[in-house]
Order: structure tokens, then C-alpha cells, then sequence
């Protein structure tokens, strides 16, 4: 299969690069913004919308507590920013959560962040491309119409652009991004500059509309329910922020100095669009509904199922910058890509944390090495499959996925800067210098305060949106811990099963006799070159096995053996039922029984052919054969290749292969460089 998927994989992915090539790859602060924070800048297009949806239930009137709620919100961020920025100077190699919380409160409460972080990865891929869909649908409504073909069909071209490279696909995103911020700043600006200067009425295209609340009068604690339910729903805003000190080591030195710089930065654009875009709905008079087709009236009629419910910030723009205007085309456009690309965050998260978790032994090993283009190749193909599952299962629905959302978020961030904590007072134990201590006693205190904010709001989502969904989320993470737990209790077993004793033991003492048996079907070139190689082992015994499946054929091979004068005895074993593999098997289990102490060395003629179909041809007894006899004990199988012409042609066309450079796979420039040179940093 190699050489039927080498050339459309340079295509799609590019040349291989060397592992010393990988510190080309670290990314720059301007570059690692839009890699590692696209998801909470993104998530500023359809969290204020999920705030308005849910105080829509209670009716108009509950649209004023919004601000408020976005208050509580933008001070939870700046909570978890500061914090977290005290985790990436504090653990630099880019455990994150995990690493800080399997350090200082053990490897089961590690295992449950980790689980919460791989599940909070998964939605985030299929949140953010749901949402971006549902965004562009606003100006092209084919996407709307084929939701879920488009998100998957979305899914495939990011797993692409991932697989290239961490620096290569940053440098694709970073346009996009950046884009998205500097039209949404405007948006506000211009927002603000009509409605504070000029005195415009700026005014959503769903300003007239009324909203039925589905529950109207709500007072006491069904309010303070409802408005809890509200702030849980914003929270989606601070999905992501932990990807930073996940990925600190992708950044360019000084790492950790970076990385706080770059978490600084977002916090600040995340902040500042979500305020502006929360005032700005509601200065325009937006208008949401968890049910627009029955819950939004027009002149006292019910829009109806036809009704499309555009995003908030679709909404903004149309009041600020006028329905199908360039600049609102502008953000339509940039908002759905970027949305896109918020996916990227869990792209880069979810196969480095994979990667850790492997080199721990809680997920398979494979996800542990990096692929062609040093990327946790095995990592990426796994989250694009799990969200693809999720976009279908969930139809694409943003609303219905947002419900699964924020639980593995909080589970981290609370977890974490609890672990914080213990490593501040940890090191304080044992501090003396002054400056020192309390530079550690203000880092402590952040912490504190962002364990204890963190741990409010989980209980506030736990309570909020277990109903709605968040216990699909808790299931993910069960399974999750269950799986990495019985990983790790595998190869545990298996390392101490396989380890070197110190004494001398069974594995180390030499067999008391090889017994040597050679597989016969019919004598050809590959039967006589394995009785060869049999006879070059020089073991006690050695003998040629054949089975009677064919009363005619098994003459015809006696009579040519006994014709040629082998010197090495045939045995014919009696197949009444024409099974060719138990009765090898069963043979071979009698001559282990009857000398304990012997090995039996099974050798096994096969065909080496050149096409993968004439394999289907070949081989088929040989496989069963092998697959049975490695859980034969004391049984060495040895398969002797015989290389058909088909074989050697298709080793001429790899040789030409090699010879040939595939579209991608030579980069122009320079053939060498020079031995004075050193890497870029």
C-alpha cells in the first residue's frame, strides 16, 4: 500500500522533514497567537448569542441582565488568564493542566484533567466548525441546508492543513484570524462612533420582533436559576485558554516568557470583543430565541419554521454596517473562518496531550512519535474522527453541542490551580530569600482566587446544564479515565512480565535440543531452499512436514522425494477433515509434551510477490499458521522468502520511486547550508 498512497500523501502533506529539523518549527509570538488562540478570540462570535438564547426563555425583559452576565464573565477570564500565567512560568514543558495536576495532587486527580481536557478538545473541533458553518449559512444558505456534510467536509481540509505542520498550518491561519479582529474592532469602533457621535439608530434586522417567553414571570430562585444557566452558557467564551501552557514548548525562546506574553494578549482581544459585542446587541435591539420558528413574532404572527436565526454578531454587523455591505460580507466571511480555524486549538492541544499521555503509558504509543512533518500525526486523525462522529450524531447543531461544552473546561481549570497552590506552598516550605517568597505569595494568592472563582462556576455548569446535556460530556470523561486506566494497567503488566530478571532464569538457559520441522506442500524452489536454511541451523533434529489433504498429491510427493534422494526425513500427517493448520498444530504441541525442555523451530516457506492482489493468491495457510503458532510456548517460527519476478519488478519501480521527486517533496533554494549557518530561533 506504500507506494499507492506515497505520492498523493507528498501532495497533500508536503516532504518529509528530519528530526532535526523540528526547531524550525517553533513558533513566533505573532504566529503562535492565531495557532494556540483562535478558540476563545472565535468564541466571541456565538457566546454572547448563547447568553441572549437562554435569557430569551424568561422574555424580552430578562435582555437587561446581559451586561451583567457579561460582567461575570469577562471577570472570570481575566481570573483564569492571570492564573494560567502563573501555571506556563511555573511548567514550561507543556503538560498544562496534566502535568501540574499529576505533580502535586497525584495520577488518579491527573487522569481526570486529562480526561476532561481530551473530551473539552474533541467538542471544541466540533463546536467551533458547527458554528462557523451555521455563520457562513448567513450569506450563503446551501451551508445551512447540508450542515452536517459541510462541517465533516470542513473537518477533512483542517486534518490536512494540521498534518502538514504545526509552523505551516499557523502561517495559513494567521490571516484569517487576524482579520477577524481587526474587522470585529472595527465593528465596534464604527458601532460606537455612530451611536455616541452621529446619534444614529443602528437596528438589527430582528429589532421589531417580539419574543414569547416560553416561561413569562419568572421571579426569585427560577430567575436566579435561569440566569445561572445564562452564565454558564457565556463561559464557552474561555474555551481554549488552557492550549497555551499545553503548548508552551512550540514556542520560540524564552518559552515560557512567550507564552505568558501571547495568553496576555488574548485575554485582552477576547475581553474587549466580547464587551463590545455584548453592548452592541443590545444597543441594537437583537433579538434571539431558543425556538425562533414558534417564539419569535412579527406584527403578532409566529415566523415559522422558514425562519433562519442568524448569529448575534451577524445580526451587529448588519445594524452597523448595513445587510450586505462589503465590510458586513467582510466579517461574515472572517468570522466562519475563523471559527474554522478555532478548531486548530484542539488540534494542536488534543495530539500534544496525546503524546504526553502516551509517553506515560495512558494512551497507545503510537500516539507518541510525530509523524512525517513532525506532527502527532496519530493524534490529529483521532480527534478529526471523534468530532466527526460528534457533528453527526449532533447534526451540526451548535446549540445542541454548546449543551456538552464548559464541564471539562472548569474540571481543568479548577483542578489545576488547586495543584498551584500546592506547588506555591510547596516551594514557600522551603524558601528563604525574601523577594523570592513573596513574589511566590502573590503567585499563591492568584492562584487561590482563580481555584476558588474556577470551582464556583463548575458547580454553577454542573447544576445549570446537567440536564440539558453536560452529562454526555461527564460519560466522555468517564470513559476516557476507565480506558487510560486499563491502558496503563497493561503495559504495567506486560513491563513487568517482560523485564530482565537479575537472577538467572528459564528465558536465559539454553535449550537442552532444537527440533527442527520444515513445512512441505509440494517440492519446488521454495521447499528446497527452506530445507537448505533448515540444514544450515545444524539443529539436533530436523525433519519435513507435510499434511494428507490429497491422497494423489501426497503420492506424487513421496514419490518425488524418494526420486531426488533427499536426505531429510518426510512425515505425513492424516487430515481426514482436509484441515491443513490443526494438524500442524497439534504435532507440534505433542513434541513440546513429550520434551518440555526442547524447542521446536518451525520453518516456513513463502512466496514473495510483487502486487498486492497476488498476495490474496498466496500465503493464506502460511498466515494461519503463524498467527496459531505464536501462542504456541516454546515454538520459533521462521518464515524463508523465496522473491517471485512480479517481486523483483516492483522493486525496480521503488527503486525509480526513490529516484523521482513527488510534487512537494524538493524544496527550491539553496541545495545546502552552509556549515557556519545556525537555525533561525
Amino acid at each position: 500500500m506504500s507506494k499507492l498512497t506515497d505520492v498523493p500523501k507528498r501532495i497533500l502533506i508536503g516532504r518529509a522533514l528530519r528530526s532535526d529539523r523540528l526547531g524550525e518549527t517553533l513558533l513566533p509570538k505573532r504566529v503562535a497567537l492565531p495557532v494556540f488562540a483562535s478558540d476563545p478570540l472565535s468564541s466571541v462570535a456565538y457566546a454572547p448569542g448563547e447568553v441572549l438564547l437562554v435569557l430569551s426563555v424568561a422574555g424580552l425583559s430578562a435582555y437587561h441582565f446581559s451586561p451583567w452576565i457579561a460582567l461575570a464573565i469577562i471577570a472570570l477570564m481575566v481570573t483564569v488568564v492571570a492564573s494560567y500565567r502563573q501555571n506556563v512560568h511555573a511548567y514550561p514543558s507543556g503538560g498544562g493542566a496534566y502535568e501540574v495536576v499529576t505533580t502535586n495532587l497525584g495520577s488518579r486527580a491527573g487522569r481526570t484533567v486529562a480526561s476532561a481536557l481530551l473530551v473539552d478538545y474533541v467538542l471544541t473541533v466540533a463546536v467551533s466548525i458547527s458554528a462557523g458553518v451555521e455563520n457562513l449559512g448567513s450569506a450563503i444558505p446551501f451551508m445551512v441546508e447540508h450542515k452536517v456534510a459541510c462541517a465533516i467536509a470542513v473537518i477533512v481540509l483542517l486534518t490536512l492543513m494540521n498534518l502538514r505542520g504545526v509552523r505551516e498550518s499557523g502561517t495559513l491561519f494567521a490571516i484569517p484570524t487576524y482579520v477577524f479582529v481587526t474587522s470585529v474592532f472595527i465593528m465596534i469602533a464604527w458601532g460606537a462612533f455612530r451611536g455616541v457621535v452621529l446619534g444614529d439608530e443602528m437596528r438589527a434586522p430582528t429589532a421589531d420582533f417580539e419574543i414569547k417567553p416560553e416561561h413569562p414571570g419568572l421571579a426569585g430562585f427560577a430567575l436566579f436559576f435561569l440566569l445561572l444557566r445564562a452564565f454558564s452558557s457565556g463561559c464557552a467564551a474561555l474555551t481554549g485558554v488552557e492550549a497555551i501552557s499545553n503548548g508552551v514548548p512550540a514556542f520560540r525562546r524564552p518559552k515560557s516568557k512567550n507564552a505568558a506574553t501571547t495568553l496576555a494578549m488574548m485575554g485582552l482581544l477576547a475581553v474587549t470583543m466580547f464587551c463590545g459585542i455584548i453592548v452592541l446587541a443590545g444597543t441594537t435591539r437583537v433579538r434571539l430565541a431558543e425556538n425562533p420558528a414558534t417564539d419569535l413574532f412579527h406584527d403578532g404572527v409566529p415566523l415559522g419554521p422558514g425562519y433562519v436565526q442568524h448569529p448575534v454578531i451577524s445580526q451587529v454587523a448588519a445594524a452597523v454596517f448595513g445587510q450586505g455591505s462589503l465590510l458586513f460580507l467582510l466579517l461574515a466571511a472572517a468570522t466562519a473562518l475563523v471559527l474554522f480555524l478555532a478548531a486548530n486549538t484542539a488540534y494542536n492541544g488534543f495530539p500534544l496531550l496525546g503524546s504526553i499521555l502516551a509517553q506515560d503509558r495512558y494512551l497507545p504509543r503510537q500516539l507518541h512519535t510525530r509523524g512525517d512533518r513532525l506532527a502527532f500525526s496519530n493524534g490529529i486523525v483521532l480527534l478529526a474522527g471523534a468530532a466527526s462522529v460528534l457533528v453527526w450524531v449532533y447534526g451540526a447543531s451548535t446549540t445542541r453541542l454548546i449543551q456538552l461544552y464548559i464541564v471539562g473546561v472548569f474540571v481543568s481549570f479548577t483542578l489545576s490551580q488547586i495543584g498551584m497552590v500546592r506547588h506555591w506552598n510547596r516551594l514557600l516550605a522551603i524558601e528563604k530569600e525574601q523577594a523570592k517568597r513573596r513574589h511566590m505569595i502573590r503567585s499563591r494568592a492568584i492562584n487561590a482566587f482563580g481555584a476558588f472563582f474556577t470551582g464556583l462556576v463548575l458547580v454553577v455548569v454542573l447544576v445549570s446544564k446537567f440536564t440539558h446535556g453536560a452529562w454526555v460530556a461527564l460519560l466522555g470523561m468517564c470513559v476516557f479515565y476507565v480506558t487510560m486506566t486499563m491502558i496503563r494497567r497493561h503495559y504495567d503488566r506486560v513491563a513487568e512480565e517482560v523485564a530482565a530478571p537479575e537472577e538467572p532464569s528459564d528465558d536465559m538457559v539454553r535449550p537442552s535440543r532444537v527440533h527442527s520441522v520444515v513445512l512441505v506442500s509440494r517440492i519446488h524452489r521454495p521447499t528446497l531452499r527452506a530445507l537448505a536454511y533448515a540444514k544450515l541451523m545444524r539443529s539436533d533434529s530436523l525433519e519435513a512436514l507435510s499434511v494428507n489433504v490429497d491422497a494423489a498429491e501426497t503420492r506424487a510427493l513421496h514419490e518425488e522425494w524418494e526420486r531426488r534422494g533427499i536426505d531429510v526425513p518426510l512425515k505425513v500427517l492424516d487430515s481426514p477433515y482436509r484441515e491443513v493448520t490443526r494438524p500442524v498444530i497439534e504435532y507440534v504441541k505433542n513434541l513440546r509434551r513429550e520434551s518440555p525442555r526442547d524447542v521446536v523451530s518451525v520453518f516456513i516457506p513463502e512466496y514473495v510477490v510483487g502486487h498486492w492482489y497476488e498476495q490474496l493468491l498466496h500465503n493464506q495457510s502460511a498466515l494461519r499458521l503463524k498467527g496459531r503458532l505464536l501462542f504456541t510456548p516454546g515454538v520459533m517460527v521462521t518464515s524463508v522468502p523465496y522473491q517471485l519476478e512480479s517481486s523483483e519488478a516492483a522493486r525496480r519501480r521503488a527503486r525509480k520511486r526513490a529516484n523521482w521527486a513527488a510534487p512537494g517533496s524538493v524544496r527550491r533554494g539553496p541545495a545546502e547550508r552552509s556549515k557556519d549557518s545556525s537555525p533561525h530561533t
